[in-house]
């Protein structure tokens, strides 16, 4: 139906008044006038408006409630049925008006965007077409048992009170909305009330004319077959199903089909009760409602839920061997049209666009879908080979070519395309957005109107550059990164010396990175000094808590913090340490700061001055990662550092046994030049008891590694050891 022309006083229910309430009120008033003609309502009509407002008022709140729930919807539905809104013309008339206005007089775009509220409309239609549906069938089951109770009441006391009994079926047998069918057992049918004739489009002989057991049909499942021969074999009471019929014009019946054995007062088996529900129009509402959910507005492509429900089904019913390629599209330049020549013209852009992809993408197995603002996507199902998914690719550049009038324009489109293809079994459904999703910025990057083929490395530096660099900010304000604590073991008794902080970060898309993927970018970008001076915040309250704890004994367990370059450098360092220190009331002593051999033997006196600063509060300064660098060994004499921490890569040749000769001498030569600067010696990477118990031999002073345990939160460290 065509929704009734709204009242004055403008959308969002601001009229003259300006009050939310006003745009509830108009909407009810136009939402009673449509539907409460199509009911078969008791009320009068001031009664059945004052009601509509009611349920305006929940609709509206369901609207713009955050978060948003659809559960009002469902309600809203159950009460129209509960008012006898019953008729088989109300529930469109509903769900038109709701879709007509709800969104114009209930919401604020200040407050709720346009697309998201059409979007919230859409399923809060979707939630009062399921409750009305659910509490019509309620009541028709309600009808149904009361048929039920009536014709075995009728068949039990025919001696008794045949003509009441008869009477009172028959009443309502006649009157029943339900299409009802008595039979006997062979399927011969005996009775046929109007509603049932009207429903298959005939006369009640031509409803009478074929056998109950004749309605199943050879297509239909075999479950249903099943279950008619268990009914007449008086195996089973009833069973129920969805069923179509053809009707005498053509045209389908969709019905809920309930049949119900009568048994007679001995118990043995009489009669076939056959009850039809006509839900042709509401089988049409959910699939009308099903394709907005699932189809893009503007365009009427597949939108982003149905394109993953596809993909999803292709990857998890794919076999061996098959294959599933993407094509992921973005226009170039997009943001410029919609800024300088408006939205109008960038949405006319766009369906342009989606008409000309559509032509490519129309093979057997391809999906075209619009899954953003500018950005499409064409799933390939089992392509006979790579080359398809980039042939399809070539053709959607080589169609966006030529330019796109619009309004009276001749546009220009440039397009990027990332291109994904490989075996389904290996491949998610994220993943592999996510790969197209990066491949296609690779190719904007390289210069745009074309495609790029995806690969792992490509991939893995794409991520790291664009996501990981975006999304730093935000993931320190809000609480994404997350401390583990790797033991440092001291190699004379194997007892717990304290324990270096390794900061992790919890990304809501990749999961879990280690400091390789996330650190660089930090320095790059400048947010490794509050990164950093969260690390420390945390690492000190932490080594306090273990202290109070009383883990470590006499010994009090220290903590080491990894100080980058750029934190070096930093002008508040200093401060910054020792106001963290204070307010945490953690000893300088049980702090040790580590700082790259790189990085320390680059600086030059001014900049080692910080550390020396430390130093002499007594913070223990860690020379890190010793070896990898290229300083002079003379060099170590002028820096402020307390620890030697050998790299890993030195000790690799003590896993074995006999261990190598000549990386026994290296590290045996390290290490007493260590202790003569009277530096202690800790070893990174410890991972076996053979290298464990050369390295004790070689007077080490210290260690970590898997050997003693990985990295872990901080309440597993007294296990650890």
């Amino acid at each position: 139906m065509t929704a009734p022309a709204p009242d004055p006083g403008g959308p969002h229910g601001h009229g003259k008044g300006g009050e939310p309430r006003d745009g509830v009120r108009r909407f009810a008033r136009i939402w009673s006038r449509a539907v409460y003609t199509a009911t078969a309502t008791s009320l009068t009509r001031a009664e059945f408006e004052e009601l509509m407002e009611t349920l305006a008022a929940r609709l509206a709140a369901a609207l713009r409630a955050r978060p948003f729930d659809t559960a009002p919807g469902r309600a809203v539905g159950e009460a129209l049925v509960a008012a006898h809104g019953t008729t088989p013309e109300t529930l469109p008339h509903i769900l038109s008006v709701v879709d007509a206005y709800l969104p114009l007089y209930c919401s604020d775009p200040a407050e709720l965007p346009a697309d998201e509220a059409r979007t919230r409309s859409t399923r809060l239609q979707h939630a009062i077409a399921a409750g009305f549906a659910a509490a019509l069938q309620e009541r028709t089951r309600g009808e149904q048992e009361a048929v039920s109770r009536a014709a075995l009441t009728a068949q039990q006391e025919v001696a008794r009170a045949l003509h009441e009994s008869e009477t009172r079926f028959r009443a309502v047998f006649r009157d029943a909305a339900l299409g009802i069918a008595l039979a006997d057992m062979s399927g011969r049918v005996l009775e046929v009330n109007d509603a049932l004739a009207r429903m298959f489009g005939g006369s009640e002989h031509h409803v009478r004319s074929r056998s109950i057991l004749e309605w199943t049909h050879p297509e239909d499942s075999p479950d249903l077959r099943r279950m008619q021969r268990e009914l007449t074999r008086g195996e089973r009471e009833h069973f129920q199903v969805e069923k179509s019929f053809g009707r005498t014009d053509g045209t389908v019946l969709w019905t809920n089909l309930t049949v119900s054995l009568l048994r007679d007062a001995s118990g043995e088996p009489r009669y076939l009760l056959a009850m039809v529900e006509d839900v042709s129009e509401r089988r049409l509402l959910n699939l009308r409602l099903r394709y907005q959910a699932t189809h893009d507005a503007l365009t009427d492509l597949p939108n982003r839920s149905l394109f993953f429900e596809r993909l999803e089904q292709a990857l998890s019913r794919a076999g061996e061997g098959t294959r599933v390629g993407l094509c992921y599209l973005d226009i170039d330049g997009f943001k410029a049209v919609n800024d300088s020549l408006g939205h109008a013209v960038g949405d006319q852009l766009l369906i342009a666009v989606a008409e000309r992809l559509q032509t490519c993408a129309s093979g057997p197995g391809q999906m075209l879908a619009r899954i953003g603002g500018d950005e499409f996507v064409a799933l390939v199902i089992d392509p006979p080979a790579r080359r398809t998914v980039t042939d399809l690719a070539e053709r959607a550049l080589e169609a966006l070519s030529s330019p796109v009038e619009v309004g009276g324009r001749e546009l220009m489109v440039r397009a990027s395309v990332g291109v994904v293809e490989g075996p389904a079994r290996h491949l998610s459904s994220a993943e592999m957005l996510r790969s197209a999703d990066i491949t296609m910025y690779r190719a904007k990057a390289e210069g745009g109107n074309r495609y790029a083929v995806a690969d792992p490395d490509s991939d893995a530096r794409a991520i790291s550059r664009h996501h990981l660099t975006h999304h730093l900010p935000a993931a320190l304000k809000g609480a994404e990164f997350f401390i583990e604590y790797q033991p440092l073991v001291k190699m004379e008794d194997g007892s717990l010396e304290g324990a270096e902080a390794l900061v992790r970060w919890c990304h809501p898309r990749h999961g879990v990175l280690g400091p390789d993927r996330f650190i660089p970018l930090a320095e790059h970008t400048g947010l490794i000094v509050p990164l950093g001076r969260w690390v420390l915040q945390e690492a000190v309250r932490q080594a306090c808590q273990w202290q109070v704890r009383g883990i470590g004994g006499a010994h009090p367990l220290k903590v080491n913090v990894n100080l980058s370059p750029r934190q070096l450098h930093h002008p508040e360092l200093v401060e910054d340490t020792v106001a963290v220190l204070e307010e945490a009331g953690l000893p300088p002593s049980s702090l040790c700061l580590e700082v790259t051999e790189t990085a320390m033997i680059r600086a030059d006196e001014n900049e080692l001055r910080p550390l020396r600063e430390l130093a002499e509060l007594g913070v223990g300064i860690a020379l890190d990662d010793f070896g990898t660098g290229y300083s002079n060994l003379a060099n170590l004499r002028r820096l402020p550092a307390s620890t030697l921490k050998l790299d890993r890569s030195f000790t690799l040749g003590l896993q074995r046994a006999p261990a190598d000769p000549v990386d026994l001498k290296i590290v045996e030569s390290i290490v007493s030049l260590a202790h003569t600067l009277e530096l202690s010696v800790t070893v990174e990477g410890v991972e076996t008891s053979t290298q464990a118990d050369q390295l004790r031999a070689l007077g080490c002073d210290s260690a970590q590694g898997w050997f003693y345990a990985r990295p872990g939160p901080p309440e597993r460290l007294p296990e650890a050891v």
